[in-house]
Parts: C-alpha cells; structure tokens; sequence
C-alpha cells in the first residue's frame, strides 16, 4: 500500500455542532438534565472525560453535557432545558467530526445530544425508501441495506455517522452513480430551536428543507432522515494502480488524470488520484484507486474500455490490483485503510470548477511544492483528488440552487490532509503551513478570482470568511431562514450560519 489517502474519500462527518454557555444556574440546569430519565452526563461526573474525547486531539472541547436520548421527543427536552439556560446545543452521530465541533469545538460549555441512539434502518420495500436514524454508521447502513438488495451514495469509512455526513454532502465512490448522500433525502425530522418536532420536505417546510441539505446544524437536530435507495449492484470491479514518480511525471500524471475527469466516460467509474510523499526530494508515491459499479463484460461501459484511456496517459504502474467481488465487497475493499484511532491533524479542501480546472501553471507549481520544496515535512501528509464531476457525474443531476450545497458544477474535490508525528498533540505549526502552501501553490496559479469552493465535510478551522466560502452565492437566503428558525441562535458553532 503507498499511501493512506483513501482511508477517508469520505470518512469523514461534519456533525452537528453548537457554541458557550451560560455560567448562571449550572445546579439547576444539572438537576433539570438529570431528571429527564435517560443517561446524561454532566462536566462533574466521573464518565465525562471518556465521552468527550475528540476525534481530532488538536482540539480539546470542554461541553457542559453529553445526553443521550433514544427518540426525538428526548432530543427535544434536552433542547428545551438548553433553550431554558441559555447553553447552545450540539450533536454527535459518529464523532468523527475534523474541528471537534460535535462537541463544541473550540468554544466552551455546549450540551451535545449524542445521537447514537437513534440508529434504526427501516425500508419500506413497496416504495424502496428507507428511513435511517442519524446514529447509524456507515458500515451498518450498508449492511443493512443490502439485506434488501439496495443501496445508497456515501462514503467509506465505516464508522462515521449518517448524520454528520448527510447534512453537507455525504461524497462517497457512488457519487457520480447516484449523486451525494443529501440528494437522496426526501424528508427529515427535525427539532428546532423552541423544542417543536417537525417534518420538512419539498411539499412541508420546503424552505426548511432546502436549507438541512446543506447545513443541517445550523437549524436544529435532526433525528431521521426518509431517502430514496437504489438497487445494490450486481457486480463490482475495484482497483488500485500504484506508481513512484518523478516531478515531471507526477505533473502529467495528474494532469491526464483532471483531463480523463473532465471527459465522457461511464457514471458507473468512479477513481482517486492519491497523492504521498516519495522516499527523497522530487519524488512522489502515487496511487489511482475506485470502483466500476457494472458487471465484467465487453463493449464501451466495461472496466477495461472505461480505464485504458486514463492508463493510456500514465507510465506502467508498479503494482496492480484488480478484484470482481460484490456491493459489499467494495464496501470492504475502501473500509480495510479506515481506522479507528484518535488523530491530531489538520485537513483542508478545494472543489475544482468543471468550467476552470487547474491550469498547467497551478498543475506544475502545486506538484513541485509538494515533492520538492515542502521535502522533508515534518508531518505525515497526504493529498486525495477525486472525480466529483463531469459529464456524466449524478451530482450535478441535482439542480445548483435545489439545496443549500452551492459546489454542484466542481470537477474534482480535492482533501489536503496532515498528522502530527505519531498522531498525537501537539500539533506543530508547520503542519498548518505545508497545507497552507499546498493550496496557496494552486490558488495564486489560477486566474484571477478564480471560482474554487470547499466541501463541508472536510471542516477548516483556519479558513478566512469561512461561512462565505462554505455557501457562496446561498449564504444570504441561509442567513435570512437562520433568523426564522433559530432567532436566538441556539444551534451555533465556529463556521454556522450567522443570523
């Protein structure tokens, strides 16, 4: 294996999150939680520092509690005594959440309602739609799924939870099959800011809806979501291609890849061009995994047609991995470089235009930053580039302004990843400049303002005018529904809708 970029083509939950607290009647709001009847942990109690343990250790949230309801109607007391004191209100599905912000990220004294309850998987098999809890993992719902014969759009990382990863994007190698995760939502449940429970959909609290797809935590706790599902395919095809290149080769190797990205090939074909340092200066470790979701057979939809063109372009790999298997064969194939270990890192994110790829200058000056200049680094890092679009990409299927996730037109989605030496705190701040000259390289190498975006999903706690570059052009009509459902702001957080 040369590279553990593809642990997280999508591992990774932006989860819903909250801000600070009211230091007044901390008794009171105790023994109000307390007294809901079910588990709630409090700051002063002897579990607190185990169930506040961050995914992210270069963050070290302090939350007032940690409840843990089973049901909406439990989700809406814990937010009702929040609302009564003051104290915002935060979420955690499957805390896998970049910034810490499932448990208050940065700031101080939020409750998190813990959503690991709510986890059950219903299909109604006469319409196929299926009504997830956002405590599921990744890994269960695909299992459960295939039960059923059926699947949906998501990432790879088993144990990141529904409920994080639908709210901005929910990216996965079946994206360009089916679209993102979001995009399968026909309903969900939410508790809003006054405790209420309601139902949004296109045809009930359509504004609502618009805005939980694409920024769910800013609005409220949702505690189920009702999608379309999509028949689990018969067969699969998974692959991986690893090389060790020089500069130059590295530079036309992802060049042929965003060209082969940009072409007409089958939405079935999804790939990563990852992206990790070689064993000296001007030298890289290169790897071209991802999946074919159609049977091995002949004509222009086979793997073989599909993938010659791009291994056309590309030197002979060093070592080729090809395997036929199952839905959930593939499903086991991207979970095996998952882990389940805390980190201390620091990730970042652009979103390619489809109307303005890289430019040969970004190409050559962002692949000589990273195999010679930023040689050697003192952190661990990789690069993941994935074909988020093109022609025939089902997330554009979706129209730009049909939710509140305003990159749909993006030909390649590209996650910026470093760790700390052996994983653990401190984090050095080179780490935050290798990752800041990585994407400087590529920026200042565009034309002039150019149009990038960056996925929700992949949080940025550095990132300048943050809410502005989350949601471009919808940020006005979120802030305006911001003010309609949560006036006193009691769903808030470092990068939320501001009122």
């Amino acid at each position: 294996m040369a590279f553990l970029a593809k642990l997280l083509i999508s591992c990774s939950a932006v989860l819903f999150f909250g801000v600070t607290s009211n230091a007044f009647g901390f008794s009171s709001l105790r023994s109000d939680l307390k007294s809901l009847g079910f588990n709630v942990t409090i700051s002063d109690d002897s579990g607190y520092s185990y169930v506040t343990v961050p995914f992210n250790l270069r963050f070290t949230p302090k939350p007032a509690a940690v409840a843990f309801p089973a049901n909406a109607s439990q989700v809406a007391e814990v937010v009702k005594v929040a609302m009564k004191y003051n104290y915002s209100v935060v979420s955690r599905s499957g805390g896998h959440s970049y910034t810490a912000n499932c448990l208050g990220g940065g700031r101080e004294g939020a409750i998190v309602v813990d959503l690991r309850n709510l986890n059950g998987v219903q299909i109604d098999s006469s319409s196929n739609r299926a009504t997830i809890g956002p405590g599921v993992v990744l890994g269960d719902l695909a299992v459960a799924l295939s039960r059923g014969k059926r699947a949906l759009p998501h990432g790879t990382c088993p144990l990141v939870g529904v409920g994080g990863h639908s709210s901005y994007g929910g990216y996965g190698p079946t994206s360009r099959k089916w679209g993102l995760l979001m995009d399968t939502i026909q309903e969900s449940e939410v508790v809003l800011a006054n405790g209420t429970i309601v139902s949004a959909s296109k045809s009930t609290n359509s504004d609502l809806f618009w805005a939980l797809r694409g920024s769910a935590p800013s609005f409220g706790v949702v505690t189920s979501i009702t999608v379309n599902t999509f028949p689990a395919p018969s067969s699969v095809t998974f692959f991986e291609y690893d090389w060790t290149l020089s500069t130059a080769d590295a530079t036309k190797a992802l060049a042929s890849f965003q060209s082969f990205a940009a072409s007409n090939f089958s939405s079935s074909f999804s790939a990563d061009l990852n992206l990790s340092p070689g064993s000296r200066a001007g030298q890289l470790s290169v790897t071209i995994s991802g999946a074919h979701y159609e049977p091995p057979a002949a004509g222009p939809q086979s793997f073989n047609s599909t993938i010659t063109p791009l291994l056309n372009l590309l030197p002979r790999p060093s070592t080729r991995n090809v395997t036929t298997g199952t839905y959930l064969d593939s499903v086991r194939f991207f979970e095996q470089w998952s882990w389940d270990k805390n980190d201390t890192f620091y990730a970042k994110s652009l979103l390619v235009p489809q109307d303005s790829p890289l430019s040969s200058g970004a190409l050559e000056a962002f692949i000589k930053y990273i195999s010679t200049d930023a040689f050697p680094a003192s952190t661990t890092w990789w690069v993941q580039i994935g074909t988020f679009g093109g022609p025939n990409s089902y997330v554009q299927h979706t129209g730009q302004n049909e939710t509140a996730f305003p990159y749909r037109k993006s030909l390649l989605l590209m996650q910026l990843y470093t760790s700390s030496p052996r994983q653990t705190p401190p984090f050095p701040n080179a780490g935050f400049s290798l990752l800041d000259g990585m994407v400087n390289t590529i920026v200042t190498n565009s034309p002039p303002n150019w149009p990038y975006g960056v996925y929700g999903n992949y949080l940025d706690d550095r990132l300048p005018n943050s809410q502005q570059t989350y949601y471009g052009s919808h940020l006005g009509r979120l802030q305006q529904l911001k003010r309609q459902y949560d006036p006193s702001n009691l769903f808030s957080f470092p990068m939320s809708i501001s009122a």
